[in-house]
């Protein structure tokens, strides 16, 4: 008898242990569910943008929803206005989902927390709302922090070690630059950049001519500038050719992030020896799968909950390190290009 008892004790443990391990596996949502989404990115017109819709089509057809997902954005020229009230009018058809590109700063909080209250879920990618409000979770490329090493460090080879440096970046408002901009700073302030100098942080908001401009007014302002750090895709291509324009690639560097099919030209000539990147086709295709897992109730987007990604592969929901209070789920990861890599990356 007691050796029946003991045998069924152990059963009971090892049914106990088998429970506990299957809630900590990634759970996978049925397809064929009915998920209206909007995928709503900074603007209109830029193709990493244009990729991540790409992805996210390409989620959207392998998780077979029988709703619509609709890309849909403002204006570069009216950005942030643009995009809450695309967000307004989304909620007030009942979308199931937006998910945002954030341009507007906290200056969406409300909107987004708004928009929650009536039933639409707000997912951000590629830059979040700072204070983390009226957010499901965030959808980060990579780890933040991490970026902001890479640039300093991009900066500090690009210069030889020593000298000054300028940051051209998008706008204002952008939350996702400058969180990096400010994870660069604290990571200039370690022993090995003592010599490295930021001289300015200049604003091209993400418009081709604009920052074309702002990249010349840098060099005119500043003779003995070693380096221009972009960290947007649309900066990064008007800077490098502003230096190519102006023969000035021999003196002056370009660096940030790039998508190597519009910087292969600029790496190869020297402007831009060194940028980074990651997979924006990824980054659309994770954000509509863990958006669609949300919506059709398969996670509810607490700290801790895993979930699977198609060929992405299962991922984590975890508190974002760089805002206290919000969530993210971390893709990454990213790759700096050379002219020994970035001819094969744009193909």
């Amino acid at each position: 008898m007691m050796k029946m008892k003991g045998l069924a004790l152990a059963a009971g443990l090892m049914a106990g242990l088998m429970g506990t391990t299957a809630l900590a596996e990634a759970v996978t949502a049925a397809p064929g569910q009915e998920v209206n989404a909007v995928l709503l990115p900074k603007f209109l017109g830029i193709l990493p943008f244009d990729q991540a819709n790409r992805g996210a089509q390409e989620a959207a057809a392998e998780l077979g929803s029988t709703g619509k997902l609709e890309f849909i954005g403002p204006t570069p020229e009216n950005s942030a206005a643009g995009q809450i009230e695309m967000l307004t009018t989304a909620t007030t058809q009942k979308q199931h989902v937006v998910m945002l590109s954030n341009n507007a700063g906290d200056q969406i909080a409300a909107t987004a927390e708004a928009a929650q209250a009536a039933g639409t879920k707000v997912v951000t990618w590629d830059s979040p709302i700072p204070n983390g409000a009226g957010e499901s979770f965030f959808v980060a490329q990579v780890d933040f922090g991490s970026i902001g090493t890479v640039m300093a460090d991009m900066a500090y080879d690009l210069a030889g070690g020593a000298g000054e440096f300028a940051v051209l970046s998008a706008s204002p408002d952008a939350a996702n630059q400058n969180a990096w901009i400010e994870a660069m700073k604290g990571a200039l302030a370690g022993e090995k950049y003592k010599d490295l100098k930021l001289v300015d942080v200049v604003y091209g908001n993400d418009q081709s001519e604009e920052s074309y401009n702002r990249a010349l007014g840098l060099v005119d302002k500043y003779p003995d500038l070693k380096v221009i750090m972009a960290p947007t895709t649309v900066g990064i291509v008007a800077a490098a050719k502003a230096m190519q324009d102006e023969g000035l690639c021999e003196k002056v560097k370009v660096s940030g992030l790039g998508l190597p099919a519009e910087m292969v030209s600029y790496s190869l000539n020297g402007c831009a020896p060194q940028f980074a990147l990651w997979s924006f086709v990824d980054l659309g295709y994770l954000t509509y799968h863990a958006s669609y897992a949300l919506v059709t109730g398969a996670i509810k987007g607490e700290v801790g909950e895993e979930f699977t990604a198609g060929r992405m592969g299962s991922f984590k929901i975890e508190e974002d390190p760089g805002r206290p209070g919000a969530k993210r789920v971390l893709m990454g990861p990213f790759t700096i290009y050379t002219k020994d890599n970035v001819e094969a990356a744009a193909n």
